[in-house]
């Protein structure tokens, strides 16, 4: 199949609906696609799938500690790129090259521990982050809209500009 007739064939797969495919490299030449959440907290997104509520991105933190306290109504995988960090309420620690699954309704804490300068991990979401208070009551939320959001203005602001994001949009 030529070029062309890919190119025609994509275009027909998009009005019919399907999403197309993404290949990009995951982890950027450029320092400032990674957006920062917090102080040395940092996302990247690879994609993010406004039919379903879903986005993939890697996490990046720079700092040990405490990271967040969350949960999530649907299922959430992870794979660990480099570095380690584990979830108060679980005895293992999740280090390079470990696949990590999390049940939908689990609270969990992920940290950091002192001996990692930078962690990274793939993470495959669906719905929403819940952020909690100690006490479980919610806080704040994250779902696919926010992080686009939070992408535009990243973007923006570092001079990519706001559509940059746009490339992740399924």
């Amino acid at each position: 199949m030529s070029d062309d007739n890919n190119i025609v064939f994509g275009k027909v797969l998009e009005s019919q609906g399907v999403l197309q495919e993404i290949a990009i490299p995951a982890v950027p030449d450029d320092d400032r696609v990674w957006v920062e959440q917090e102080p040395n907290v940092f996302f990247r997104p690879l994609m993010f799938n406004t039919v379903v509520g879903q986005w993939c991105n890697l996490l990046r933190v720079t700092r040990s500690g405490i990271v967040s306290r969350h949960r999530h109504p649907a299922a959430v995988y992870g794979y660990v790129i480099k570095g380690k960090w584990h979830y108060y309420e679980h005895p293992w620690m999740a280090e390079a090259g470990h696949f990590v699954y999390e049940p939908p309704g689990e609270i969990h804490t992920l940290t950091v521990p002192e001996d990692c300068e930078e962690m990274i991990t793939f993470f495959n979401i669906t719905g929403a982050m819940i952020y909690l208070d100690n006490e479980g009551r919610q806080i704040g939320y994250e779902d696919v809209w926010t992080k686009i959001e939070l992408c535009r203005r990243h973007y923006e602001k570092v001079g990519l500009g706001a559509d940059y994001v746009n490339q992740f949009l399924r």
